[in-house]
């Protein structure tokens, strides 16, 4: 008996050890985890990135258009790394809404469309200068499928307004379905959050406009933050308009307000900007016959400015006779 009871003594620790563990992970799978995982939103919610329309998808969130620009080789040789850059400039002394409504920095993000064949490039293939300047950038393929086209993201924005792609060309001697010339390369830069999630509802990064024409007869601060407005319709029951935490209210108790007119300000400083640019995946052997061609025309050259000199001292010495 003794021993069985020394034996559930020294179970006991172990067996609220289990049970803390247990309870931690319990609420980690029921408390949702923060959404930050733009742009994967696109991901998992369109099979290609880029509509047929151009538009990259992401703008159909991210409403306000921002700059963002890409940099490129004009030409590259197959089978060689080479540098894209892509540029999101924003104001780093603005900051942005949160979700639980409160001032945070703004994130970055960026997806490249990069033509057939092209992917990005493994660690033993880029120099020392260009994982230096990679750093520890994570690069996604959009799928399993599409390594030509990749996700970067969401990234902290103070510290990554460039951001460096090590791309690998393809060789069109080793993958017949790639051949030499001219292709399009579709690049979407990112700061900040959205104004829509991929449902369709609102973010709380987003103007809020009244859906009726009347009167607000009633605002109710809520305890996680925002309000309810409600407004007396001119023709009509009351409405009660929820304003999640995040923007700032434009309206008092007694305000007419119309239809489609804003009832809070706009808190967003983010956006989202498309850029398209070309690469040309140049054949060595093209490059060895423009040189060689060049060559010969200035050999040419050289012999008609000797031939032109040997013909006026043929006719200098004719001259003297």
């Amino acid at each position: 008996m003794n021993r069985l009871t020394s034996l559930i003594n020294g179970l006991r620790p172990l067996a609220i050890t289990c049970a803390a563990v247990l309870t931690v992970f319990a609420g980690w799978l029921a408390v949702p985890q923060t959404a930050e995982a733009y742009p994967f939103w696109a991901q998992e919610n369109y099979a290609a990135p880029r509509e047929a329309t151009g538009r990259i998808v992401c703008a159909n969130c991210h409403l306000a258009a921002k700059p963002t620009k890409v940099e490129v080789p004009q030409a590259v040789l197959p089978d060689s790394v080479f540098k894209l850059k892509v540029e999101i400039p924003y104001d780093l002394n603005t900051q942005q809404v949160l979700g639980d409504g409160s001032r945070g920095g703004l994130n970055v993000g960026a997806v490249v469309v990069l033509p057939e064949g092209f992917k990005i490039a493994p660690p033993d293939r880029m120099s020392e200068e260009l994982k230096e300047e990679v750093g520890s950038t994570y690069f996604l393929p959009y799928s399993d499928t599409q390594e030509n086209i990749v996700l970067v993201g969401p990234l902290p924005g103070e510290q990554y307004q460039e951001i460096i792609f090590p791309v690998l060309a393809p060789d069109p001697g080793q993958d017949k379905s790639v051949s030499f010339g001219k292709y399009q390369i579709h690049v979407g830069g990112n700061r900040g959050r959205g104004q829509v999630y991929p449902t369709g509802q609102a973010s709380n990064n987003t103007v809020y406009n009244a859906t009726v024409t009347g009167t607000v007869t009633d605002i109710e601060p809520q305890a996680a933050g925002g309000y309810q407005i409600t407004i007396q319709a001119d023709a009509g029951n009351a409405v009660t308009e929820t304003i999640p935490a995040g923007p700032e209210l434009l309206v008092a108790e007694g305000d007419a307000v119309e239809a489609g007119k804003p009832l809070t300000t706009n808190p967003n400083v983010g956006g989202f900007g498309q850029m398209d640019t070309e690469i040309v995946l140049q054949s060595p052997n093209r490059i060895k016959g423009l040189v060689a061609f060049v060559a010969a025309v200035m050999l040419t050259q050289i012999m008609l400015v000797l031939k032109k000199k040997q013909v006026e001292k043929v006719q200098a010495a004719g001259m003297t006779m």
